[in-house]
This record gives structure tokens, C-alpha cells and sequence, in this order.
């Protein structure tokens, strides 16, 4: 099969995707890329249509735990295994221990703590008429949740920031490498302290006494690993599910106008958000722990194999008219937040904080519309956000 170099789509791969990937499902729904940037060791096949991406995120054949055809990456060596680079039974014995201190209930009982997280930034905006969306709202929301849960002290919170942003898009791979270097020494300092300190409230405290019937707990790279999954993807995709949802809603007066008079509609409004444009570009990557066919395309054992989430969404033979926003539209099962058993812990948590953020902030902020053009969306195929949002209302 042809290899496909998609650095030679330049800048319209990151400013609009759809377009590109529209074009490849026309030749068929598999096909063998090369990532922007990189070297022969990443080619890749890349999956763009729907059913056969659902399919994937759900076969056993294509493995996350790279370690079983000899693949490491940065921040495993670093910091820690953790759920998205494991397979059963070991992904099943982390993730119990995790479900048993992050549960619904634990979600539940921060709605009121959202909403007076949301109230208070927009308390602060909104005197201005004009702002930044991302800085003030979309990025502080999500990541002042999931430090509490945590028990990330607030005064750490910006440089933090800064080191996820650098793992999640990175800018240069030695920049990428000496954020992942840093988060990990300051991963292991938290532990500690906590471990240090006694029982607290939170979620990292919870995982550190956590037992399960037969006395298993987690190691202390194992702690490591998740509380660096947590905090990243706890908040990196909520950003640009907020981001992405208010711009939709924007760049559509239409189905703005809609909500705004029938704010019933939001939860729907919400699942099409995450369809339309949704926060995580391209699920990380899997491998063939054997011979398989996606579509009838041969992939060989140790192939990597990158699942188009952004790409399926927008398959036609899956949602009619897949490039309209609408949000009235049954988007069931959208992939946004994955499928099978790496479906995503924290999707309440995301859904919870995106309906706050978005239906107090259209009930807040009459006149709401862009103010400027958009900054650039992200570097890289795994998120899909834009890094500023000029509003005014």
C-alpha cells in the first residue's frame, strides 16, 4: 500500500483536519502514513473510518503495552506504567484499584464545587466585556477539579501547566522530553509528602491506602503512572472540549441561537461537541501483537496502528451530513472518549465540567461571539484544541 507522508499536507492538517481525512476515507478506511515530523521508526497505520475504527479501539489483537513488541516510550521509562500503556490482566488490576477510589459518586459530589469554580472565574471575566476564553475559563476550570481531587497544591498549578501542555503538544522533543523528566520528579515528591502527611481527603491519598480483597495496592510507579494519567488527561481534554464546544457554538448562530432558547437541549448539545470537534485527535498508539486485517488491509504483528478519532467522527456513512453541527442530532456513539476497555475513565468528570462551564457561560454572558480570529490549534494528531479563544459579549 502506498505510504502516505501527511507532513506534506502542511498547515492544513492542523487548521482543518476534516478535510484531509475526508479525502483519504474516499480511497478507504485504512492506510499506511507517516506522521508529520517523523522518521521512517514511526509509520503507522492509520484508521479513518468509523466502524473499523470502533472495531479497533475494541480488538484484543492491537495491544497498548508497546513493551510486548519491544516499544517503549518516555514517559513509561520515566514515570510509570499507567492504564493507556497496558493490557488485561494488568490494565484490569489498575484500573480496579483506580474505579475503587474514583467513583460516580466521588464525581457527583463535586457538581456544586464545579459550579462555584465556574461562577467564580466568570465572576472575575466578565466585568472586562472581553477575554481570552482558554486562559480564563476553558484551562482553569478543569485543571482547578482535577488538582483538588488530586491534592495538587495551587501554587504549583501554572508551572504545571506548562509541562502538560509540552507533553500533550510538545513544541521540540527535547522540550518534550525535559517536561516528562521534571512532571516525574514532582509526581514522586507529591507521593511522598502525602504518604508523609497521613490520611487527607483526596483521590492521590485514596490510592496510596487503597487495598483491594486480596490485599493488592499500587506500587509506588504504579501510583506514579496514574496519578500523571490522571492530572494530564483529567483536564487536557476538557480544555478543548470547553474550547472546542464554545467555538462550534460561535462559528453557528443557528444552533446558538437554538440553546440559548432551549437550554434543555445541552446535554445533546454536548455529545454533538465532542462529535463535531472533539478534544482528542487521534487515540495513542496500539500494536499488532499478531497478524491481522482492518477492512482487508494486512497489518503485520508489530505494526503500530493509530485509531482516527476526529477522522471516524466525521465518516459519513456513520452520521449523515457528518461536517454539520447540530445539535439536535443523535450522536450516539460518538468516539470521543474511546471505546471498550480503554473507554475513558474521567468522561462524567468531563461531561460534568463541560455543561457547567458552557451553560453558565451562555447564561452569564448575553451577546456572547468571537472576537478576533481563533489562536492555532495544537501541534501533533493527538489533541485538538485551539491554544487562545478571543470572546466578547
Amino acid at each position: 500500500m502506498e505510504l502516505i507522508d501527511l507532513g506534506e499536507y502542511g498547515d492544513e492538517l492542523r487548521r482543518n483536519p476534516h478535510a484531509v481525512y475526508a479525502r483519504l476515507r474516499e480511497r478507504g478506511p485504512v492506510h499506511r502514513v507517516r506522521p508529520p515530523g517523523s522518521d521512517k521508526s514511526y509509520e503507522s497505520w492509520l484508521v479513518v473510518g468509523y466502524e473499523e475504527a470502533r472495531a479497533a479501539l475494541a480488538d484484543p489483537r492491537l495491544a497498548k503495552d508497546g513493551s510486548r513488541i519491544g516499544v517503549t516510550f518516555l514517559d513509561e521509562d520515566l514515570i510509570g506504567r499507567h492504564l493507556l500503556a497496558t493490557d488485561p490482566p494488568q490494565h484490569t488490576r489498575l484500573r480496579g484499584l483506580v474505579a475503587r477510589a474514583f467513583t460516580m459518586r466521588r464525581v457527583e459530589r463535586l457538581r456544586p464545587r464545579v459550579q462555584q469554580i465556574t461562577d467564580d472565574l466568570l465572576d472575575e471575566m466578565l466585568p472586562a466585556g472581553r477575554a481570552d476564553l482558554i486562559g480564563s475559563l476553558a484551562y482553569p476550570l478543569p485543571i482547578t477539579v482535577i488538582c483538588e481531587l488530586l491534592g495538587v497544591p495551587e501554587m504549583d498549578r501554572d508551572e504545571f501547566r506548562k509541562l502538560s501542555t509540552e507533553v500533550v503538544a510538545p513544541t521540540s522533543s527535547q522540550s518534550e522530553y525535559d517536561a516528562v523528566v521534571r512532571l516525574a520528579e514532582y509526581l514522586t515528591e507529591l507521593i511522598e509528602d502525602k504518604r508523609c502527611a497521613g490520611p487527607a481527603d483526596d483521590l492521590l491519598s485514596d490510592l496510596i491506602r487503597t487495598t483491594a480483597e486480596d490485599g493488592d495496592r499500587l506500587s509506588a510507579q504504579e501510583l506514579r503512572g496514574m496519578a500523571y494519567l490522571l492530572l494530564i488527561a483529567g483536564h487536557e481534554t476538557t480544555v478543548n472540549l470547553i474550547g472546542n464546544g464554545v467555538l462550534a457554538l460561535l462559528t453557528h448562530p443557528g444552533q446558538l441561537a437554538a440553546l440559548r432558547a432551549d437550554m434543555g437541549l445541552l446535554d445533546g448539545a454536548i455529545e454533538e461537541m465532542l462529535r463535531y470537534e472533539g478534544p482528542v485527535e487521534t487515540a495513542t498508539f496500539r500494536y499488532a501483537t499478531e497478524p491481522l486485517e482492518i477492512a482487508g488491509t494486512r497489518i503485520g504483528r508489530g505494526e503500530h496502528v493509530m485509531i482516527g478519532l476526529t477522522a471516524a467522527q466525521r465518516d459519513g456513512a456513520r452520521y449523515a451530513g457528518p461536517d454539520r453541527f447540530d445539535i439536535r442530532r443523535d450522536p450516539r456513539g460518538h468516539l470521543a472518549f474511546g471505546h471498550g476497555i480503554h473507554y475513558c475513565l474521567g468522561a462524567p468528570l468531563a461531561r460534568l465540567e463541560g455543561r457547567t462551564a458552557i451553560g453558565t457561560l451562555l447564561r452569564r454572558a448575553p451577546g456572547l461571539t468571537l472576537d478576533g480570529s481563533p489562536g492555532e490549534w495544537l501541534p501533533g494528531l493527538l489533541m485538538r484544541g485551539v491554544r487562545t479563544l478571543p470572546v466578547r459579549w
